[in-house]
């Protein structure tokens, strides 16, 4: 296939992946474990944690893991916010062979019990603040192990028992919850350690994470990710990453702010991976949304990369503080996730002197599949050019290319995309062109020097702050409130969210107050699914088949 971006491809950045030196992420993971065991990894609530520390308690949690009787190709699921136990699990469950499902800590039991249930999983990991949801559908899951971490784990042990003290009686964050099996994550590392660990053999075409993602349409369905496909992405951010992070001064340690959540795959791949892959440290932020306390963390660290979404970018921005900031060693803001608006790009940029990088992918992509040249100096407004052994196309409804600058879907090959979709064979293959090429859903364009714009959506996907959110999940929880006779949902432009959920509702009687239906809403989804807008009306339009028209409803 002729490849135009090339012609403008950043200097140093390689047209292919060259042969990767690793079968395995696991193989990596070794490799960085033995290259850097005595340089920090990671930095939560203001303790270290280094690369080799993290490689004893993997070792020692795998063990454990096997002692379960789990055996290579079981699915274990992780559901906590950014702290130490979230890498050291997925280092262990990955050297044990089992997949990794990660799983959104703010899901309500509804939402949790169907992913634990879709994807078999037999074993939990999950922060305590959360137990209580799992507690709430336990029993329509396959879990048989329940690890419960703690805030204070991994902390030194007096801030540790201060940390969790705070949280559960001064904060009161842990709801009272009954699960009997429950074993606390540092009685599992002390078990581990007292185990014998047993290497399974793994090839790169062996699955080692689900990803759950709605695609373009639809419930909910775990994007199978290999070894193969995830070391891919590594490596291709490596090199389009680094002709900004090889300019981190010598002496210092490359520093990454990990804000972006590691269960969803932008903050897995490009924040975990990639720093666990160069020798970096990342700053775990647990708590994103409290943007006081991270601009205070920014404030005591020099750091080189901030990934982020675009309502993040934003909130920094706009926050009082962030001009206090010595922004001076930043190299590197990466904006995925979710569409970078223009005013957010010119307020970062008159705040920090850089510009936002905008990337695109999705978690089919493990997930990055093309950036704009790391060392850009003006905002593009585009999703830049294909990373390296990747390939973009603009297709019609047919699968045939469209002409240059024509609109049409955007398709994408290389390594880095899915196996397919977890047991939905049927699913897998129309998300396919016959000839191999991944339907990404989204409309776009491309540019005579080979970058690409998104201008549509083919589906009616809500992106909320870079998560997705499916309609037909919003809609069918706003049917179950006795009263309600008709329910749409749509995507809206948000100023902070970049789109916000927006809910067409058609009622009874007015028995059905805009209060009932967020109460309800409060009570089955987790906070960005929540319609933001709600309106009330007569009639929603329809095809004369009796379809609801979301498109018209957008429009109106």
């Amino acid at each position: 296939m002729h490849r135009p971006w090339l012609a403008t491809y950043p200097p140093g950045v390689p047209a292919d992946l060259p042969p990767s030196p690793y079968a395995t992420v696991v193989d990596l993971m070794n490799e960085a474990f033995f290259r850097f065991q005595a340089r920090e990894a990671y930095r939560f609530l203001g303790s270290p944690l280094t690369f080799g520390a993290v490689a004893g308690r993997a070792e020692a949690f795998a063990a454990y893991l096997q002692s379960l009787g789990l055996v290579k190709g079981d699915r274990i699921a992780l559901m906590m916010p950014n702290m130490p136990q979230y890498p050291i699990a997925v280092v262990a469950a990955l050297k044990a062979g089992l997949v990794v499902v990660n799983v959104n800590p703010l899901y309500t039991s509804r939402e949790l019990s169907f992913q634990l249930a879709d994807c078999g999983a037999k074993a939990i990991v999950i922060f305590e603040a959360m137990a209580a949801t799992l507690a709430g559908c336990f029993s329509q899951t396959g879990i048989r192990h329940v690890v419960i971490a703690r805030i204070g784990d991994e902390l030194p042990m007096w801030k540790g028992r201060v940390a969790d003290l705070m949280l559960r009686h001064v904060k009161k964050a842990v709801p009272p919850y009954k699960l009997p099996m429950a074993v606390p994550w540092s009685r599992a590392i002390s078990h581990g350690k007292n185990a014998t660990f047993q290497t399974p053999s793994l090839q790169a075409d062996d699955l080692a994470i689900l990803q759950y993602t709605g695609g373009t349409t639809g419930v909910a369905k775990g994007a199978m990710l290999t070894h193969r496909n995830i070391l891919s992405n590594v490596l291709q951010a490596h090199y389009w990453y680094a002709p900004a992070l090889d300019s981190v001064p010598e002496g210092e340690q490359a520093t990454f702010i990990c804000a972006l959540p590691l269960y969803h795959i932008f903050g897995f791949t490009v924040n975990m991976l990639l720093a666990l892959h160069s020798g970096g440290r990342n700053i775990l932020i647990v708590n994103p949304r409290d943007i006081g306390t991270l601009v205070r963390t920014l404030r005591q660290t020099r750091f080189h990369s901030l990934p982020a979404v675009n309502t993040l970018f934003d909130a920094i921005a706009r926050h009082e503080k962030a001009r206090l900031v010595d922004w001076s060693s930043l190299l590197l803001s990466v904006g995925g996730g979710m569409a970078v608006q223009h005013a957010t790009a010119e307020r970062w940029h008159a705040l920090t002197g850089r510009t936002i990088c905008e990337g695109y992918g999705l978690s089919e992509a493990s997930p990055v599949l093309s950036c704009n040249p790391v060392l850009a100096e003006e905002y593009t407004g585009s999703i830049g050019l294909p990373l390296p052994s990747t390939e973009l196309a603009v297709l019609d409804d047919a699968g045939a290319p469209v002409p240059l600058g024509s609109q049409g879907e955007i398709a994408a090959r290389g390594p880095q995309i899915m196996a397919g979709y977890w047991q939905r064979p049927e699913e897998t293959t129309a998300s396919f062109t016959s000839d191999g090429w991944f339907r990404t859903g989204d409309i776009g364009v491309q540019k005579p020097n080979g970058s690409f714009s998104i201008v549509d959506r083919k589906k009616d996907l809500i992106i909320v702050s870079g998560f997705n959110v499916y309609p037909n999940e919003v809609e069918s929880v706003l049917m179950e409130l006795p009263g309600v006779l008709e329910a749409a949902a749509v995507a809206v432009r948000d100023d902070l969210s970049g789109e916000a959920v927006k809910a067409y509702v058609v009622r009874e009687n007015d028995s059905v107050t805009e209060d009932a239906l967020r109460a309800h809403c409060r009570q089955y989804l987790t906070r960005y699914k929540q319609p933001k807008f709600v309106e009330f009306r007569s009639e929603l339009p329809k095809t004369s088949v009796g379809k609801v028209l979301r498109r018209a409803l957008r429009e109106s």
